[in-house]
């Protein structure tokens, strides 16, 4: 424009259309949430090291990826603690925006909910107590296996069950349950994922993996099927989080490595 001076009226309307793109790249989802300004996330909260309670405080891998998910989104992430077996449901009746709970992408649960891209990719495995002689599935003819109930474990041990000789799969509603009953010697094995039983073995010194079993299980963050908007703009986000270095750096605050490069 020519001159030095412009009408105050040109003067608001220009900051106006400059602040836009400010309030609508990742974070514009004015109306995508059930609370302005709160991205509410449903987690199970008995499953480290991707979601687990310190006191009153929700912390984990996915807790610190949410976290900046919402802050790309320009919203604050409010984690509701969610009993497994009700937590597609909680997120069907509105009970918060997404599901975020290493929860992997199957085609019975897309017939419920939409999936974000995934963010890691899993395994299941077998855990052991520390003097197990079990070594892997072959050796579990005649034995108890534990599971979570409503899991891919659950599947996985049903499917290896005829062919394995499994005596019986023992369900339990906390993967935590499932450790300590296995370090009491109720169950003989567990069989669950490879990052949540590499991380508990760790922890709690007392089990240890014996076999990864190998299913390539994709994560995602679950919406309802209703909400297109909200998904596509967690996957915006998500996807912000990765090229910036951010999911890297939780990736190894978690697992004690780099994440593994994408083919």
């Amino acid at each position: 424009m020519k001159g030095k001076w412009m009408k105050p009226a040109i003067v608001l309307l220009l900051a106006a259309m400059l602040a836009i793109p400010l309030v609508t790249g990742c974070g514009g989802i004015s109306g995508q949430t059930l609370h302005p300004g709160k991205l509410t996330m449903g987690s199970d909260m008995f499953y480290p090291p991707f979601e687990t309670m310190e006191g009153t405080k929700a912390v984990g891998f996915d807790v610190d990826l949410a976290q900046a998910i919402a802050g790309k989104l320009g919203v604050t992430l409010d984690v509701i603690p969610t009993a497994w077996g009700e937590i597609v449901g909680g997120l069907k009746t509105k009970k918060y925006d997404i599901i975020m709970s290493a929860m992997t992408i199957t085609p019975d649960r897309e017939k419920q909910i939409n999936f974000s891209n995934p963010y890691i990719v899993s395994d299941q495995s077998l855990a052991v107590a520390s003097n197990s002689k079990i070594k892997s599935v072959a050796d579990l003819k005649g034995k108890t296996v534990g599971v979570q109930i409503g899991t891919t474990g659950q599947s996985k041990a049903e499917e290896l069950q005829p062919t394995a000789g499994i005596k019986k799969i023992e369900k339990f509603d906390s993967i935590l349950v499932a450790f300590e009953a296995l370090e009491q010697g109720k169950i003989d094995a567990i069989i669950n994922d490879y990052p949540i039983n590499m991380y508990i073995s760790g922890q709690r010194g007392k089990t240890k993996v014996v076999a990864q079993i190998k299913t390539n299980e994709q994560y995602g963050i679950g919406v309802r099927k209703d909400n297109t908007a909200l998904l596509a703009s967690i996957n915006k986000a998500l996807k912000a989080v990765q090229d910036d270095g951010t999911y890297a750096t939780i990736y190894k605050k978690w697992f004690g490595v780099a994440p593994p490069v994408s083919k």
